[in-house]
């Protein structure tokens, strides 16, 4: 494709301005090597600092994470800081990933703020993103910062921004962050040069700290205590939980925890997986493959950032499955709960909450234990967002999403693999003392709640083109909803950017009693809910399903579960998603 005259006025600036001398060979590489899609895409626009942060493929380019699109951006954050805080100390934390030049982003985001004249708690070295959060409440900082791409690729890294509640930035300081970062035009603009005097290191004294929380949230130590040699398999697919999962683990009493060795060295490359990521079964398959020859109770995984959790059990015919999202969720507030009430733990303050693509099984949890559920948007900011808001009136005991995220108690305000470990290996030890696995368990509760099968379809569209095709997608969507899928009619239009929940045979409308945001649902007549959402941090539209069916026994779990998983087959076929 040829190049646009802005795409080649922006080269000329990156060729000719203050940029070094190998950000200006890459670019010349690449036009030497006519890499114009290449080019076309790294510079047809600015990497867009989006309400959680930046991210984005390295390299050198407007529109790719490097040391100048994370000074503009660390710059604008830098500038609102100090107007929102004037006269007053400032002080942020920064940490990051294993990802491939996270440790120098991460000093050269330190850099920046210390040459703003802001105070920085800079981790020593790798830590995982939940740590951050929970610095930024025990220091007292106003923000902070860690670089990490999360589950992404290889090829990217990113930047999430923090308030000083701990969680990541919401409204009205994501849009006025935005804004200050769109007002730096030039990279002259960003102070590289640091103030060594106002950097800090940090680190063992944290740790101890945060794993002294986490142990805080045990319910039933006496059960460990008699588990405590539960057979534990962990990986941390080559990312930071390795910092921190094997000591929470050894602190709460287990002795018996084996860990992946090829995985355990912290490796920007990912070498041992396609991409780091515990959802998908390639990257469990080490852990796997370690469990069947140890004969292991549990299996526990960590995604880079420490930040997702990803387990596996062996089922009824001691088969090792993969236990998704929605169901490590739902078993955590089953437990949760049910552990709080035998320990006499439970008060009429109590809450959970989960988002609106999460499985509506933890709601009927908390249903049956009389305890309050709520429901947000996707995103670990919003659940943040709900504690904040009922701070002193209510206590929140824990929530989650579908994309493999948990948290447990509220000294971290975002998603923590490292709690979420800690508390299944906790599950784990208690199913076994009562005779059981964690697979009966489960099939167990949703004999109980009646079985939800929930299922994810991601599309990726790369590039402009990309990006212009999942808005159009959308735009069809609510121009022209569907009348039936997998031949159930349709019967309710949830649009959460108007706002507004539609019943489509009375044509009633209320409010959704959410903020806005891009995110279509439609509820069929036999109970389905299909929901459209275009990703935040990727360049992908994701499709959510979710079905349900009564489970008279838990002993037909498969049986019933197979049966869901057509009828979701069936609707993706009729949506023709592809």
């Amino acid at each position: 494709m040829a190049l646009t005259s802005a795409v080649l006025q922006k080269i000329d600036t990156w060729l000719n301005g203050n940029y070094d001398t190998a950000t200006k060979d890459e670019i010349r590489q690449l036009q030497s090597q006519n890499q114009e899609d290449f080019l076309s895409d790294a510079f047809y626009r600015d990497l867009e600092f989006g309400t959680g942060g930046l991210r984005g493929v390295m390299g050198a380019g407007s529109n790719r994470m490097n040391r100048y699109t994370l000074g503009m951006a660390t710059q604008g954050l830098c500038n609102y800081l100090l107007q929102q805080f004037a006269g007053q100390e400032i002080k942020v934390a920064v940490a990051h990933d294993s990802r491939n030049n996270s440790k120098e982003f991460a000093r050269i985001a330190a850099d920046i703020f210390s040459a703003n004249g802001i105070t920085v708690y800079l981790f020593e070295a790798l830590r995982p993103t939940p740590e951050l959060s929970f610095t930024i409440r025990e220091l007292g900082c106003q923000s902070g910062c860690v670089v990490t791409a999360s589950h992404n690729p290889k090829e990217y890294n990113g930047f999430k921004v923090y308030w000083n509640d701990g969680a990541q930035v919401v409204a009205p300081h994501d849009k006025n962050i935005i804004r200050e970062v769109e007002a730096i035009h030039s990279v002259d603009e960003v102070k590289f040069q640091a103030d060594e005097s106002k950097v800090h290191l940090i680190g063992a004294d944290i740790d101890a700290k945060y794993l002294a929380k986490v142990k805080e949230l045990s319910i039933n130590p006496a059960a460990i205590q008699r588990q405590h040699d539960l057979k534990i398999v962990y990986t941390p697919i080559h990312g930071t939980g390795i910092t921190l999962v094997p000591q929470a683990l050894a602190q709460l009493g287990f002795t018996n925890v084996h860990i992946v060795e090829q995985q355990a060295t912290p490796d920007g490359n990912f070498p041992t997986v396609l991409s780091p990521n515990p959802e998908e079964k390639v990257a469990m398959q080490m852990a796997l493959d370690q469990a069947k020859e140890l004969d292991a109770d549990i299996i526990l995984a960590t995604d880079p950032d420490a930040d997702r959790v990803g387990m596996a059990v062996k089922n009824t015919a001691g088969e090792w499955v993969l236990v998704n999202g929605n169901q490590t969720a739902a078993l955590l507030t089953y437990y949760l709960l049910s552990a709080r009430k035998q320990a006499g733990k439970m008060t009429d303050k109590d809450f959970i909450v989960y988002t609106i693509v999460t499985s509506e099984v933890l709601g009927d949890i908390a249903n049956s234990y009389g305890v309050k559920s709520y429901q947000t948007l996707t995103g670990f900011k919003y659940i943040a967002g709900l504690i904040r808001e009922l701070e002193g009136k209510e206590t929140y005991i824990g929530g989650g999403e579908e994309s493999y995220g948990f948290m447990i108690g509220d000294f971290v305000r975002d998603k923590d693999a490292i709690s979420a470990c800690a508390m299944v290996a906790e599950m784990a030890a208690v199913a076994k003392d009562n005779g059981r696995t964690l697979y009966e368990e489960m099939t167990q509760m949703y004999a109980t709640y009646g079985l939800y099968r929930e299922n994810l379809i991601s599309l990726t569209k790369k590039g402009q083109r990309g990006a212009e095709e999942i808005q159009e997608m959308m735009r069809d969507l609510r121009a022209n909803p569907p009348a039936t899928i997998a031949g159930s009619e349709v019967v309710e239009l949830r649009d959460y950017q108007t706002g507004q929940i539609r019943d489509l045979r009375t044509g009633q409308e209320k409010p959704t009693g959410l903020e806005a945001s891009n995110v279509l649902q439609f509820i069929t007549a036999d109970g389905s809910k299909i929901s459209a959402r275009p990703s935040g941090t990727e360049p992908k539209i994701k499709f959510y399903f979710s079905m349900k069916a009564p489970l008279s026994a838990a002993a037909d779990f498969e049986k019933v579960e197979q049966q869901l998983n057509e009828r979701i087959t069936a609707i993706i076929e009729d949506l023709q998603l592809k």
